[in-house]
């Protein structure tokens, strides 16, 4: 272990603050409109797979980006193999891209590189042409051997170099700058270095050119990098005709909020990749982002409406993983086992149900309605082990089944699943949790059953009905002031029992056959409440059902 003098001397901050620190961009609580988006998975994603993508993947991988609506594509590194420039190369000769995509290609500031970049876009439709290099103290001193003013000629002279090519070869080009390693660069020097790169473009408000920041490696905290940020928002050259783009990486954790923050502090476009995948901790995750957008009602414009579909084509194009606590797209990420949580949920459906929310997600616990990204209520928001409560479990039976528990049963019946999942060590199904109810309620008849049952009205209601008891029929016959009562008091004359019918509620079952209805009975004997429900197409003949379940508990007692 390290003492607290060796780590300061050791990881003494390596970030510059600007030379004039605003805060300008915390007056703002939230992002009001989309920015620009570019999805680098192709190149920033791919580079860091174990093993990248070949060409038919990344074609395959481009149809899904300009799916999910991004109109700006980093599609590779031409001059870095084969399979890159052969990518970008199919794109442009088989007509791939769209009216509306632009395809965007990395360079180092060299000479032979660029030329080699344009070899790969000639042709190309629409493609912005991004050139970069290291800019930070450690580059400049370990790696380049270079001061201040030959790193930014290294920088002009690739301007230069890229605007004479494009002049020359057959496409429509525009341009992008990143003082590579950034983060750890002085702020005045990167705006310096970026400015002189703009002063060789002269770029104008109808045809705008990028100069993008990256968190090469997150030295910083969020709010740094937004001042950071809005110092180069407010001293660039020809603002009104770049965009500013960030390009965030999550060494600390924090790529999402670098994005936020500085779109707030100025920028109009964000560099990133699906789910964040890129170099050690990754890129920023433009799902997060975009998602997080539409929680405070603002369209992201890309469309991420099956989540689902698209973690699962990006599982298997790239070899990765998504965690099961990925914001938005992990399998648990709406998921509450929690008996408190599940109901509060549960109890949030139901106010949304009756519409007291009226348009607004109100949901506890859920900041987003699943169903907006493709997910299903049944199968991602509740789910049930020992933990589990009674509002969680007459959720999934009200979901799934459409079976809606009495609010005096609900106990019970969480007793029995979660004694039922403690005992297994396992979380249970819905239709695992549907066999336990069933078992317990619907065909639990240890004793006797009712087979045959008529009734007539002759001042009350009389019945005559069929009680089987060891194999054998008995008819029996008997009054009362209802047909559940007149069943009742057959079934107490038979056996001699006693009970009060205390409880009855039914209702048409929501799930499936809409011509089916569940009845619930609860008897009293003794101080305890013995349940039984049924299920039929006749409320009658459930009702008779649900109450045979009941008694046969009191019967079976004596």
């Amino acid at each position: 272990m390290m003492t607290e003098n060796e780590i300061k001397e050791k990881y003494e901050k390596s970030y510059f603050l600007p030379p004039v620190v605003t805060y300008d961009w915390v007056k703002q609580d939230t992002i009001k409109k989309a920015p620009i988006w570019c999805s680098v998975d192709l190149r920033d994603g791919n580079q860091a797979l174990i093993e990248p993508m070949g060409l038919d993947e990344k074609l395959q991988f481009f149809q899904m980006l300009v799916d999910v609506g991004f109109k700006e594509i980093e599609v590779g590194f031409p001059a870095a193999s084969d399979t890159e420039y052969n990518f970008i190369r199919a794109l442009i000769d088989r007509n791939m891209i769209p009216e509306d995509v632009t395809i965007q290609v990395l360079t180092q500031a060299r000479e032979h590189i660029i030329r080699k970049t344009f070899e790969a876009v000639k042709g190309a439709p629409r493609a912005v042409i991004h050139l970069y290099n290291s800019t930070s103290v450690a580059q400049r001193e370990q790696v380049f051997k270079k001061d201040k003013e030959e790193i930014k000629k290294i920088a002009v002279e690739g301007a230069k170099l890229l605007k004479t090519l494009a002049d020359e070869t057959e496409g429509n080009f525009t341009f992008e700058y990143s003082p590579e390693s950034f983060s750890q660069t002085e702020v005045d020097y990167a705006v310096e270095v970026c400015n002189a790169v703009l002063d060789v473009w002269k770029p104008v408000p109808e045809n705008k050119v990028i100069i993008n920041i990256p968190t090469t490696v997150q030295v910083a905290m969020p709010h740094v990098f937004a001042c950071q940020i809005e110092y180069i928002h407010k001293n660039l050259k020809y603002r009104d005709a770049v965009n500013l783009s960030v390009h965030p990486h999550n060494d600390r954790g924090c790529g999402i909020s670098d994005a936020e923050f500085g779109v707030l502090a100025g920028a109009d476009r964000v560099e990133g990749t699906l789910f964040g995948n890129g170099e050690r901790t990754g890129n920023v995750d433009i799902v997060t982002v975009a998602m997080n957008m539409v929680t405070h009602g603002v369209d992201p414009k890309l469309d991420f409406s099956n989540i689902s579909k698209i973690r699962e084509t990006y599982e298997l194009l790239t070899g990765m993983h998504v965690h099961e606590r990925t914001p938005y797209a992990g399998d648990l990420v709406f998921t509450a086992f929690s008996g408190s949580h599940q109901d509060a949920i549960s109890k949030g459906m139901a106010w949304r149900e009756e519409g007291k929310s009226g348009k607004r997600w109100t949901v506890p616990y859920l900041p987003i309605d699943p169903v907006d990204l493709g997910r299903e209520y049944e199968s991602d928001v509740i789910r049930i082990n020992s933990q589990s409560g009674k509002g969680g479990i007459a959720f999934i039976m009200k979901q799934n089944f459409g079976i809606s528990l009495p609010d005096k049963m609900k106990d019970e019946v969480r007793y029995i699943v979660k004694s039922a999942s403690d005992k297994n060590h396992k979380e249970l199904t819905p239709d695992e949790i549907y066999q336990l109810f069933e078992e317990e309620y619907i065909n639990k008849k240890p004793v006797f059953d009712i087979v045959d049952c008529h009734f007539s009205q002759v001042g009350g209601i009389s019945t005559q009905l069929k009680i089987v008891k060891d194999g054998v029929e008995n008819q029996v016959n008997q009054a009362g002031n209802g047909r559940l009562d007149a069943v009742s008091n057959a079934i107490k004359k038979f056996f001699n029992v006693d009970y009060e019918l205390a409880v009855y509620e039914e209702h048409a079952i929501s799930k499936g056959s809409s011509s089916k209805a569940a009845a619930f009975v609860g008897v009293v004997a003794g101080g305890t409440t013995y349940w039984g429900v049924g299920i039929d197409e006749d409320i009658i003949k459930s009702s008779i059902k649900a109450l045979v379940v009941a008694a046969n508990q009191v019967v079976a007692l004596k």
